[in-house]
């Protein structure tokens, strides 16, 4: 690895056309106009419900240490247009070696729970700068929302039993496995057997051996007594090597004399084979030869599908590892995350809101300085709702799927809250349990049966805006 992305200002973490686009805004003087961009989703993923948002710290520190340094204005000078001719003047060059971030970032918390196209994030600021940071926001956003809320439907299916992340050797990437075992984790994972990703963020690890361990002595029950002798407090015996019932009463012999030594075995691991059956098997030889604290762990191309199926069946699994359709969000590439322009300002003049059109409805963006605003009636949430901070409204009525729902007698809170003002960081960002709380606690509050039908949608005046708008480009 020839960077250390945690220490470099990260200019060059764009695509270029945005740099293009502000090139353009530059050279017509508008680039320091005021603009409002959100950041948001249009479909919730995995054929779900929702998305847990993820991923603001590391917004946070990219936006703290943003620059261009003089390396990457060497590189962007140097490049060509068609004529073969410098593709950016040098006067926009001393622009972007200059210049500091100024915006405001109003973001949802990390952990929340929240609808497609509500704003995860609202940036205001001049008009260059609310576009150059668009691709790094959606890498930044994009991917940690999608894993986490993978990591909430695994979780929830192991219906309260461990679930630990081991998908780093599968993960797009060093990178991408460091940001998956983050996200796992505010997802409600217990552990990670990722050792970086424990020591950047503090994340339990776990993992005791392998089949080449087994495969690497002369039997497999001289591999468990070796593997005892060295680390008699972490012995979890992956018993499927040749011979899984062999494999159980090997690692039975062994617990028994871990504990007369006072030692306890932690378990064994399934990876492969009926895993439910096998479960069931090794339960009951481990109980009848006095073991009943020893826990079955499996593993295996696990998902919240296989899960939720086994424990129908009865398996008898105390931890679930999940590695490759966890870490890679398997089922699905990417969460679809858009950044789309909705309002702009010039300097003495009033806001003028912006909306993009589709034929493709979903695809039709919504003007204005948007908020969210969720809804609660006696502690339970019931409703979420996005409005314009330029609105003033008295009844609660949010338009959802061309219907109406009025609510009364609720209490609320705003989602969005100050990250950022004038380019300075307002924000206290919890830590990472906490983060995980959050997460839990949203679960708890939207059950199955909140979330059946909760309505989302636009503030009826936005509505009846946005509305206006696109009829005004079509006629």
């Amino acid at each position: 690895m020839t960077t250390n992305w945690s220490t470099d200002k990260l200019g060059l973490l764009t695509d270029l056309y945005q740099l293009t686009m502000g090139y353009a805004y530059w050279k017509n003087k508008t680039y320091r106009q005021q603009a409002v961009f959100h950041l948001y989703f249009r479909t919730a993923p995995f054929g779900g419900d929702y998305a847990i948002s993820c991923g603001l710290a590391e917004v946070i520190d990219y936006l703290k240490q943003l620059r261009f340094t003089v390396n990457e204005i060497q590189y962007l000078a140097g490049l060509k247009g068609g004529d073969g001719k410098a593709l950016f003047d040098e006067s926009y060059l001393n622009y972007l070696q200059r210049w500091e971030f100024s915006c405001d970032v109003d973001g949802i918390p990390e952990g929340t729970l929240v609808f497609p196209n509500e704003p995860i994030l609202r940036i205001r600021g001049p008009l260059l700068q609310a576009q150059l940071i668009e691709t790094a926001l959606l890498n930044l956003i994009n991917f940690p929302t999608l894993i986490a809320t993978k990591a909430t439907r695994i979780v929830q299916a192991a219906e309260g039993d461990a679930v630990l992340e081991f998908g780093l050797r599968r993960a797009q990437g060093i990178d991408g496995g460091i940001t998956a075992s983050r996200a796992a984790f505010v997802g409600g994972c217990q552990s990670t057997s990722n050792v970086l990703a424990g020591h950047l963020y503090k994340i339990p690890v776990k993992g005791t051996h392998a089949h080449s361990w087994i495969m690497s002595h002369e039997s497999e029950l001289m591999a468990f007594e070796r593997y005892a002798e060295v680390m008699p407090n972490n012995c979890i015996f992956l018993v499927d090597t040749y011979d899984t019932v062999q494999g159980i009463k090997n690692a039975i012999t062994v617990g028994l004399k871990l504990k007369k030594k006072g030692f306890q075995m932690q378990g064994i691991r399934l990876d492969s084979g009926d895993l439910g059956a096998w479960s069931k098997i090794a339960r009951k030889m481990l109980d009848e030869a006095g073991l009943p604290e020893a826990r079955i762990v499996a593993s295996s191309d696990l998902d919240e599908y296989k899960i939720a199926k086994l424990k129908a069946d009865g398996a008898q699994i105390d931890v679930w590892g999940v590695g490759t359709k966890l870490s890679t969000a398997y089922d699905q590439a990417a969460l679809g995350g858009v950044y789309k322009l909705a309002a702009l300002k010039q300097e003495g003049a009033d806001w003028t809101y912006k909306i993009k059109l589709s034929e493709d409805a979903i695809k039709t963006s919504s003007p204005g300085q948007l908020q969210v605003k969720r809804y609660f009636r006696a502690g339970k949430p019931v409703g979420d709702m996005i409005y314009d901070l330029g609105t003033d409204f008295t009844q609660v009525a949010i338009v959802s799927k061309a219907q109406q729902h009025q609510l009364e007698n609720v209490t609320s809170e705003e989602l969005l809250v100050p990250i950022f003002k004038e380019g300075q960081c307002v924000y206290e960002s919890p830590s990472l349990p906490q983060i995980q709380q959050r997460c839990k606690d949203q679960l708890t509050l939207f059950s199955k049966e909140v979330l059946k039908n909760y309505p989302t949608g636009l503030e009826k005046n936005l509505h009846a805006l946005k509305e206006k708008l696109r009829q005004s480009f079509l006629s």
